[in-house]
C-alpha cells in the first residue's frame, strides 16, 4: 500500500511540474497563475488516498486525472471571482481584477477544457466510467452556482435547499475525486460507490466547516477576514440555520441587521457583531458544529463499510482529520 509520504511528493511532483501552452500568454498566464497561488490540494489528495488503497505505487495514468480534478477547480474558482466580484483569492489579486473581466472569462473556459485533456489520460480500461463520472459533476457543479445565486434574491432559504446548493456546489467534486481514484486503480464497484459516498459527506461537513470559520475561525488560520458572508449577505449554513429557527420577532431583526451599512468601515464590525449576537441567541454556532460532526461521523460509516485494512482506513481517517481540523 502507498504510504501518506509518497501522497505528498506525487502531489509535490504533480503540480511542480504542470505546464500550459505558452502562447498566447494572455490567455495561458492566468492558468499558470492559479496553479502557482496554490491552495489546499484537497481534490487531488483524495484522488491520490482513495488510489493508494489499492495499489503500491503511483504513475501516469491516475497522476494526470488527478491533477485534472484541481484544474477544473481552479476554473470554477476564476468564474465564481467574476460572479462574487472578488477582489483577493488566497491573499493576491483574482484573475479578473489582474487582467480583466474578459480574460478571465476566456482563461477560465480554456482552463475547463483543459482538465479535459488531463482526465482523458486515464487508462482506457477505465476511461470511459471516469469521463462519465467527471462531466456529470462538472455539470452538478455548475448547477450548484446557479443555486447559489438563485438564494440571493430570496429573504430566506429552506434547509433542504441548502443543503442541496452546497451538495452539489462543493462536495460532489469531493466524492467525484474519492470515486475517480478507486476506479482507475479497479477496486470493486461497491467499494467505490463508499468511496463517492464518503467523499460526500465530508464535502458537506466541510461546507458547514467552511461557513463556521467565516463567523467565527481565526483570520490568521482562515486565511481571508471574518465576516465576510455576513457583510455580503450570503446565505451560510449559519444564516439558513437561524431563518429556521427564529420566532417573527427575531426574524425581523435579524432581517433589520442584514440591512446594516457597511460603509463606513466601522459599520462592518457593527453588521457583524449585530448578526453573530442573533446567532449566540438562537445557538446555532454550536449546531453548525454539531452538523460538521455527524456528517463526519456518516463518512467515517462509510470507511467501516470498506473493510480495509487498518492503515490504509487510516490514510481515509487522516484526510477527513485534516479536512476538517480546524473546528472538530
Amino acid at each position: 500500500m502507498i504510504q501518506e509520504s509518497h501522497i505528498d511528493a506525487a502531489l509535490k511532483e504533480i503540480f511542480d511540474n504542470l505546464t500550459f501552452t505558452p502562447e498566447p500568454s494572455g490567455l495561458y498566464d492566468p492558468l499558470r497563475y492559479m496553479i502557482e497561488i496554490g491552495g489546499k490540494r484537497i481534490r487531488p489528495r483524495l484522488c491520490l488516498t482513495a488510489y493508494a488503497l489499492f495499489k503500491d505505487g503511483f504513475c501516469e495514468e491516475i497522476l494526470t486525472p488527478a491533477a485534472a480534478i484541481e484544474v477544473f477547480h481552479s476554473f470554477t474558482l476564476i468564474h465564481d471571482d467574476i460572479m462574487d466580484k472578488a477582489d483577493v483569492r488566497r491573499g493576491v489579486p483574482t484573475v479578473y481584477r489582474k487582467w480583466d473581466e474578459n480574460t478571465a472569462i476566456l482563461s477560465g473556459d480554456v482552463m475547463s477544457i483543459e482538465s479535459y485533456k488531463m482526465v482523458a489520460k486515464a487508462p482506457a480500461k477505465a476511461l470511459p466510467e471516469v469521463l462519465t463520472l467527471f462531466s456529470k459533476t462538472a455539470a452538478e457543479v455548475c448547477e450548484g452556482q446557479q443555486y447559489d445565486m438563485d438564494f440571493e434574491d430570496m429573504d430566506f432559504v429552506p434547509m433542504a435547499s441548502y443543503m442541496k446548493m452546497i451538495g452539489l456546489k462543493t462536495a460532489v467534486l469531493i466524492a467525484c475525486a474519492a470515486k475517480m481514484g478507486a476506479v482507475i486503480a479497479e477496486a470493486p464497484a461497491a467499494s467505490c460507490e463508499l468511496l463517492y459516498k464518503y467523499g460526500y459527506d465530508l464535502g458537506l461537513a466541510f461546507q458547514i466547516a467552511d461557513d463556521w470559520l467565516d463567523t467565527y475561525g481565526d483570520p490568521a488560520v482562515f486565511g481571508k477576514a471574518i465576516g465576510g458572508d455576513i457583510l455580503n449577505n450570503k446565505k451560510s449554513w449559519l444564516m439558513t440555520r437561524a431563518f429556521e429557527k427564529a420566532s417573527d420577532e427575531v426574524r425581523e431583526r435579524l432581517i433589520s441587521a442584514m440591512a446594516m451599512p457597511i460603509e463606513p468601515e466601522a459599520q462592518k464590525e457593527a453588521k457583524i457583531a449585530a448578526v453573530k449576537d442573533i446567532y449566540s441567541e438562537l445557538g446555532v454556532e454550536e449546531e453548525a458544529r454539531q452538523e460538521t460532526v455527524k456528517f463526519h461521523s456518516q463518512a467515517m460509516g462509510y470507511v467501516e463499510e470498506l473493510n480495509l485494512a487498518p492503515e490504509a482506513a487510516a490514510l481515509l481517517e487522516n484526510y477527513a482529520k485534516k479536512l476538517l481540523g480546524r473546528t472538530k
